[in-house]
C-alpha cells in the first residue's frame, strides 16, 4: 500500500489498515488519521507517535500490557509471531524457554508491564541479555525504555506495510 493510498483512506479503512502497528491498540490509527495527510513514512511514525504520547497514563500501560511475551507459546499477532521467529524465539530448547519464562515474569512482577524489545534484526542471546540489565533500570526508567522499543517496533511495521514508491 502507498503513502498516497493511506492519506486517501476513510477512517474506518485507515484503522483497518493500520490498526495492528501498535500491538492491539487500534485507537492510535483511529486517532492519528486526523493527522493526514503524512508527507513520508516518517510523518506517518511521528503522527503516531504523537498520538501515544498525548494518551493517558492508563492508556499508554494498556498499550505496553498488550505486548506479549518474547518466546510466549500464547496466540500472537502475526506481526509479533514473524518477529519473535526472526530472532530465533520459536527455535529455543524446552530448558531455554523455561529460563525465558521465568525472567519474563520476575521483569512482569518488578514492572508491572512485559518486557518489550525491538527484535528484528537481532539474536536471541542480544534480546535476553538486555532483559538481564534492564532489571536495574527503575520502574520510570523502564517505562521509557519500553517506549523506545514500542517506537522502533511500530516503525518496523509501518516500513513493512507502507510502499515506499
Amino acid at each position: 500500500m502507498t503513502l498516497e493510498q493511506i492519506n486517501s483512506l476513510p477512517q474506518a479503512e485507515f484503522v483497518d489498515a493500520l490498526g495492528w502497528i501498535f500491538e492491539h491498540s487500534p485507537w492510535v490509527a483511529e486517532r492519528a488519521w486526523a493527522k493526514r495527510p503524512f508527507a513520508d513514512i516518517d510523518g506517518l511514525h511521528a503522527a503516531m507517535r504523537s498520538v501515544v504520547e498525548g494518551a493517558s497514563r492508563e492508556e499508554q500501560l494498556a498499550l505496553l500490557r498488550a505486548h506479549p511475551d518474547l518466546g510466549t507459546r500464547m496466540p500472537l499477532t502475526a506481526a509479533s509471531r514473524a518477529e519473535q521467529a526472526g530472532a530465533g524465539f520459536d527455535q529455543l530448547e524446552n530448558a531455554e524457554l523455561d529460563a525465558l519464562r521465568a525472567s519474563n515474569l520476575a521483569y512482569r512482577e518488578k514492572f508491572g508491564i512485559p518486557f518489550i524489545y525491538a527484535v528484528k534484526g537481532r539474536p536471541a542471546r542480544d534480546i535476553l541479555y538486555a532483559m538481564q540489565t534492564r532489571f536495574g533500570n527503575t520502574p520510570e526508567e523502564e517505562f521509557r525504555e519500553a517506549f523506545y522499543h514500542v517506537y522502533r517496533i511500530a516503525y518496523f511495521r509501518i516500513t513493512d506495510r507502507v510502499d515506499r514508491s
